[in-house]
């Protein structure tokens, strides 16, 4: 198992942290130019970045045959496990598996209530990163603080300009319990899209939440949609 330290060493880098982040939101394959072009890096300070990633399994590094002879390239691409850390080490997943085979033991109505607390854990976090904010926020502030409540686990957030408003588009890329959803994935996602929706009403007074894209319906992403009307365009 990976020491917590090497990992939040890893990640120290700014620039390393950059390019976690791009190759997480594009999930895609690159090459040591690819990221050399996209940061304006040199290629060995590319590789080093990319073999520093690798060692702490963030990425997954393979072996590209070009069919032209030669050393074959490597490709590298952003883990599907992604790491975690916990001082000390917890057995959290246990605790989850037990919560969940409760609720789907006892039935929809324990359902209810579970979405119930979720909701109400995600309003109550985002309402207290509000509470630090000295004064009255914008719409852009807004957006800003929902990206960074979330900003390891992958939330990317995109703006659309409407006729009423504005749309947020906010896509999961990597999901936080993908290690947990093997089974009763539908009670899992209906918790988080519960907690998501308690953060989002944190934030936007008026709002409509909409999921059109899941992971466990085969998609590479879950995606939401939430509409903010009388937002100034």
């Amino acid at each position: 198992m990976l020491h917590p330290l090497k990992i939040t060493s890893t990640l120290a880098d700014e620039t390393r942290f950059q390019i976690y982040e791009y190759m997480l939101q594009q999930k895609k394959t690159f090459t040591v130019q690819d990221i050399a072009d996209k940061f304006k890096i040199h290629p060995n300070v590319a590789r080093l970045h990319l073999t520093k990633l690798a060692e702490i399994n963030l990425i997954t590094a393979d072996f590209l045959k070009s069919g032209k002879g030669g050393r074959p390239g490597r490709i590298y691409k952003v883990s599907e496990q992604g790491v975690e850390l916990s001082f000390p080490k917890r057995e959290d997943k246990h605790l989850i598996k037990w919560a969940i085979e409760l609720v789907y033991e006892l039935g929809p109505e324990a359902l209810e209530k579970a979405k119930k607390i979720s909701y109400e854990d995600g309003f109550k976090e985002m309402r207290n990163r509000l509470a630090k904010m000295n004064s009255p926020i914008n719409f852009e502030e807004k957006l800003e603080i929902l990206s960074e409540a979330a900003l390891l686990i992958g939330y990317i957030p995109k703006v659309v300009d409407t006729e009423k408003g504005k749309k947020v588009i906010l896509t999961i890329y990597n999901c936080p319990f993908r290690s947990q959803i093997a089974e009763h994935s539908d009670i899992i996602c209906d918790l988080h899209q519960s907690y998501i929706k308690g953060q989002i009403d944190a934030l936007f007074e008026e709002n409509s939440f909409v999921q059109f894209e899941s992971m466990i319906h085969d998609c590479e992403f879950c995606k939401y949609e939430i509409d903010v009307p009388n937002v100034a365009l």
